[in-house]
């Protein structure tokens, strides 16, 4: 893949405040577009920025309301438009059941739509990446999820090959492609595999090894933080996580950046970057619309893009503001 964008369509928690809508994060994955949660409001919320796609796949990490309350819509808005592309939403056990007691919102589509119940280590296997669960500790069923990008070809050492005396030009793609050229093979002039990007999205959850464990080495780990610790004790009876804690799973798990997510409108942002910070440095609050870019590791660390509405919101979309 070249392309790895997470989006922020919704950054709240549990109610949405004049500034940040119900939990939705949209992944962009070269050409595909795989939305993790689908919060009130998340299809207008895209409208608003980077447009409506026509969504590859949908993830609900749990069925508390404000992480699935609008997909019944946007599943009408994809038939209203004409959508033909088969559509798989998953989720954790019962996901069938609640969204079949809600399908007359939807009523008939005329694309096949899919709901798969998936269980703990279960992974969907995508065009060079796939997405993993993982259980997490929330009440009732709740998952995590994890964009693992296939190993990569080791890179190609130009100088080693033409010390072997492999001239220039087709020999070199014919090597890289996995042939031997004039009795230089390969494994002379490649190196080991690399590994992929991995993006690690907690859902809702108290700290847990779960997210500890997934997340070790992680590229991205997309963290909730719906408390700071003056509530911890909070925290810890509705199983969400306070910033501090969030930041120590980070720092367990190595991850080269942190993104907070699901606040809630009673803390500054400043406030739980901050308190973040005291444990872990690479960290950062994601307002609505903006984007972490995500690169392999030697083209540079993932960064945050700010929301730039001008250039952002399609045509399309913008004649529906």
């Amino acid at each position: 893949m070249d392309e790895v964008e997470l989006f922020f369509a919704g950054t709240g928690g549990s109610a949405p405040s004049a500034r940040r809508a119900l939990p939705a994060l949209l992944a962009r994955l070269d050409g595909d577009r795989v939305l993790f949660d689908c919060g009130e409001g998340t299809q207008r919320q895209l409208l608003r920025s980077v447009g409506l796609a026509d969504l590859d796949a949908v993830f609900l990490t749990h069925h508390h309301a404000d992480h699935w309350l609008g997909l019944p819509g946007m599943l009408k808005t994809f038939d209203l438009r004409g959508r033909e592309k088969p559509l798989d939403v998953f989720g954790p056990p019962g996901t069938g059941r609640l969204l079949g007691a809600m399908s007359g919102v939807w009523g008939r589509v005329g694309y096949e739509l899919a709901i798969v119940e998936l269980e703990p280590g279960d992974a969907i296997e995508f065009d060079g990446y796939e997405v993993e669960c993982f259980n997490v500790r929330h009440r009732g069923r709740a998952f995590g999820y994890a964009i693992a990008e296939d190993e990569r070809p080791g890179r190609f050492d130009v100088d080693a090959a033409r010390a072997l005396g492999v001239p220039p030009g087709p020999a070199f793609g014919r090597l890289q492609a996995g042939e031997t050229v004039d009795g230089v093979s390969p494994d002379q002039v490649i190196g080991p595999p690399r590994p992929g990007r991995r993006i690690v999205l907690s859902g809702d959850t108290a700290p847990c090894e779960m997210v500890r464990t997934a997340a070790r080495g992680a590229d991205v780990l997309v963290h909730e933080a719906t408390f700071l610790e003056e509530d911890a004790q909070r925290a810890a009876l509705t199983e969400h996580s306070t910033a501090r804690q969030a930041a120590q799973v980070a720092a367990d798990a190595g991850v080269r950046l942190l993104a907070l997510s699901h606040l809630s409108s009673r803390y500054p942002p400043s406030r739980v970057r901050d308190e973040a910070r005291v444990v872990f440095e690479p960290v950062v609050v994601p307002r609505d619309f903006e984007a972490i870019d995500v690169p392999h590791v030697e083209k540079g660390e993932p960064r945050l893009v700010p929301w730039d509405r001008a250039a952002r919101v399609p045509e399309a979309a913008s004649e529906l503001l």
